[in-house]
């Protein structure tokens, strides 16, 4: 059976720089820089402009990491599409993103598959999972999985929805699951849900429970209440089994692995919030030195915080051949994913 190695890394957002300050600026956002910082350690997100794609980020994230694995796109396998903010309902971001890819089009179209994982802040371990199975199964040589998320288009930009708002920025990851028969990869993964906190952090938008799902007007146009329109959230609830998933899927990935926490040479913490990192962090002894973090200047990205946060760290030259690195997430759902990976 081959091993399943990260061959390449690629991360892309958008060029505007949104500040704490901006929020209230040019947002009208009644809190302030000193508040969102103290509670959650961001400063500043990133927002895409009107017009660009979800998979336009995802597109150039893969380009990059496709040109570090050395390979071309028609070389790839299989897609996997990690978002909870994808263009539409249906159909998901993964067929947009192998389109632009060119691999649909000319003699060299592949018509590669296309998956989408809709695990939130947890889809990127999702999808991480699945392609590795996927390599190590044999089914498959090479397998992009990218992250990405564009927030900004559903955020509620104002006083009353500033709990959530101020949380949120746009931003895409790449990576390439390759097979190799080198001693090497991604060695363990683990994976969890809860369903019985899916109302904690949900964004309804509609309720095809309901006839009609969407209220209409005497126009025929959608009524789409502000509560169900935004994501809402229970922020205390979230912080608690945040804490809880994160160190139980870390103990269990390390358990399982025969191997202690010092033996972690850098840990990628998905980026929700800083406070719960650090007080994972604490509760699992991890030295502040060997936890990596981007949320103050990207906020949370969702499925793309973690291959951000990786890409970055090997082109910033902290992540390199022969270290084990330790990822986790929690994220709506509830889900929580863990993965540990020789470089």
């Amino acid at each position: 059976m081959p091993n399943a190695t990260i061959s390449g890394t690629g991360s892309f957002v958008p060029d505007q720089v949104v500040t704490n300050d901006d929020l209230v600026s040019i947002y009208g956002i009644e809190t302030t820089d000193e508040w969102i910082q103290k509670r959650t350690g961001i400063k500043e997100r990133r927002f895409a402009p009107e017009g660009m794609e979800n998979s336009d980020m995802g597109l150039q994230a893969s380009l990059r990491a496709l040109d570090m694995a050395g390979l071309k796109a028609t070389d790839l396998d299989m897609l996997i599409y990690a978002t909870l903010s994808p263009k539409h309902s249906f159909p998901g971001d993964g067929v947009y993103l192998q389109n632009k890819l060119g691999l649909c089009d000319g003699g060299d179209a592949t018509f590669a598959p296309a998956m989408d994982i809709r695990n939130q802040c947890s889809g990127f371990l999702y999808g991480l999972g699945t392609a590795t199975a996927m390599v190590q199964s044999g089914a498959c040589k090479h397998v992009l999985l990218v992250g990405s998320e564009l927030h900004s288009a559903a955020l509620e930009l104002s006083t009353s929805g500033r709990s959530v708002a101020t949380l949120f920025g746009d931003g895409a990851g790449a990576i390439i699951i390759s097979a190799t028969e080198e001693d090497k990869g991604i060695r363990h993964w683990h994976l969890g849900a809860d369903g019985r906190g899916a109302d904690v952090l949900r964004q309804r938008v509609w309720d095809t429970s309901k006839r009609p799902f969407i209220t209409l007007d005497e126009n025929g146009n959608g009524i789409i209440p502000r509560e169900e329109l935004y994501c809402n959230m229970d922020g205390r609830q979230v912080f608690k089994n945040a804490v809880q998933r994160m160190c139980f899927a870390v103990l269990r990935v390390c358990q399982e692995q025969g191997i202690q926490g010092e033996d972690v040479d850098l840990w990628l913490f998905h980026q929700a919030n800083m406070r719960i990192n650090q007080y994972v962090a604490k509760q699992l002894g991890i030295p502040e030195h060997k936890l990596l973090h981007n949320i103050d200047r990207y906020g949370n990205t969702t499925a793309a915080t973690i291959p951000l946060l990786m890409d970055e760290a090997v082109r910033s030259g902290q992540l390199k051949p022969g270290m084990k690195i330790a990822c986790v997430a929690f994220g709506s759902g509830f889900t929580w994913g863990a993965s540990l990976i020789d470089w």
